[in-house]
């Protein structure tokens, strides 16, 4: 077999993967980052000994060789954190996911008497074709609860309504959770097995999720593997079917890089844009068309020692732009130089372009001081520091027309037999992190092995209920229950 040599675009949880994978297996790999830092979306940011995350990141998996990897590269630099993430509505805390007392209580008896006998119409009377979000939602916990708790975040977190995003994200987001299964987990709480909404712990990096990728960057390097930092991709050069090389810039200009087998993390609107010969104008116009949401993070740096003890909370008011508040020091105390003070991620969702986007650093840290302060969780005078992160493509939309476009571009894509787009970008799919890597794990698979994993297949509801078998090379059989 001719010497393979492994081109990887975008050094994020897919891409180190892959590149990870194939360093083990003796293959040549150079990985292609824009930017400064690796690790994507799970990255980990730091400002004057602050070290914060782009999103949150739970390190929670049914994927054995996922956490394998994890254990593997991380080795006692994990903690582990109890798993509380809240809802705040109307001015109260609420669990989440659902306890039943919590609920009683702070919505009143009347309230709660609504909400079950909006369920048990909605059982009665389903949506009999669940198109929708709100289709799918209010099907599995009735109307007046998917009113309370799921439509308004989701509107702000989408920019769109709930009726025009597709019913496939909330059964990824939402896998085997009901109203039944919340409060039966609030009374029983199970044993073994639990489905992975309902989790109670989890394991994290102990200076964030950054650390890890970090951790892997130099392990690649230390096998061989090179990792470019601050270099872009901007043309890719196909003859035909195959793709024979790429064109990178960073600093010192443009350069041609050759491979044998090329793996890409990058939208799909933008590598379609950037493949010579173009495709066809019909994937140009389907990949121009798939939609993605951005969003800030506004870090604000409080001199209080606590401010609420969750990771997360989430934010339901249409009274403020924030949609959902992290508290880092929860996440590890080591993401904290100073234990007298608290950092909270303000996460904003908006569209590159829009107005939250176009604010300056100033107004967005003016802006969440203003609203934490409205929220009731500390004043504007408790505000020591702060900086402003814009994360670009970080979700990928599921609205009412990306079903056809999407497969449009994936038909096309699945005809280039060295090209395997992976990861939540590379797929334009709504993955977490483990799912980002198993479909890193399956295309390097396919790549030494001749098998034929469907990649796409990953984080659907059939991936979540059967066995997933990906032999990997010179092994028998891992059996995988995607969760």
């Amino acid at each position: 077999m001719d010497k393979k040599t492994g081109v990887i675009i975008g050094a994020g949880p897919a891409g180190l993967t892959a590149a990870w994978e194939l360093t083990k297996a003796n293959v040549e790999v150079v990985v292609f980052e824009k930017y400064s830092r690796v690790g994507g979306i799970a990255r980990t940011e730091e400002y004057k000994g602050y070290r914060f995350d782009i999103g949150g990141h739970r390190f929670f998996t049914m994927v054995p060789e996922v956490e394998e990897l994890w254990h593997e590269w991380m080795q006692e630099e994990f903690v582990i954190r109890p798993r509380k993430s809240r809802i705040l509505y109307r001015g109260k805390f609420f669990d989440y996911p659902l306890r039943m007392f919590n609920a009683l209580r702070g919505l009143g008896i009347l309230e709660s008497v609504r909400i079950v006998i909006s369920y048990v119409i909605a059982q009665f009377f389903p949506y009999k074709k669940e198109e929708s979000f709100e289709h799918w939602v209010v099907n599995r916990f009735g109307k007046r609860l998917y009113e309370i708790f799921f439509k308004t975040y989701t509107e702000k977190v989408w920019g769109i309504k709930c009726t025009d995003i597709r019913a496939e994200w909330a059964a990824q987001r939402i896998k085997g959770l009901t109203l039944p299964a919340a409060i039966k987990n609030a009374l029983f709480p199970p044993r073994g097995e639990v489905i992975k909404t309902l989790i109670k712990e989890f394991h994290y990096p102990v200076l964030g999720p950054g650390m890890m990728w970090e951790k892997v960057t130099d392990l690649v390097r230390e096998e061989g593997g090179c990792v470019e930092m601050e270099s872009e991709v901007v043309r890719i050069f196909r003859d035909e079917d195959r793709i024979h090389g790429v064109e990178v810039r960073n600093s010192d200009g443009l350069k041609y890089i050759e491979g044998t087998d090329f793996f890409s993390t990058m939208p799909l609107n933008e590598l379609i844009r950037r493949i010579e010969p173009a495709p066809p104008e019909e994937v140009i116009v389907a990949a121009d068309g798939l939609r993605y949401r951005d969003f800030l993070t506004v870090v604000l740096i409080l001199d209080i020692v606590d401010v609420f003890d969750d990771n997360w909370v989430y934010i339901h008011s249409p009274n403020v732009k924030v949609g959902r508040i992290q508290n880092f020091k929860n996440w590890s105390a080591d993401m904290v130089p100073d234990n007298s003070t608290t950092s909270l991620g303000l996460e904003y969702f908006c569209n590159e372009g829009d107005g939250l986007w176009n604010m300056s650093d100033t107004e967005l840290l003016e802006l969440g001081s203003i609203e934490i302060e409205q929220l009731g969780l500390a004043e504007k005078v408790n505000v020591l520091d702060g900086i402003v992160m814009r994360q670009q493509k970080a979700y990928p939309v599921y609205d009412t027309v990306y079903g056809p476009l999407l497969a449009t571009v994936q038909e096309w894509v699945a005809g280039l037999g060295n090209f395997h787009t992976i990861g939540r970008n590379g797929l334009h799919k709504y993955n977490n992190q483990d799912h980002s890597m198993l479909t890193a794990i399956m295309a390097v698979n396919n790549v030494l092995t001749g098998q034929t994993n469907d990649v796409w297949s990953v984080n659907t509801d059939r991936s979540y209920h059967e066995e997933v078998r990906i032999p990997r090379s010179g092994d028998d059989p891992v059996d995988i229950l995607e969760a």
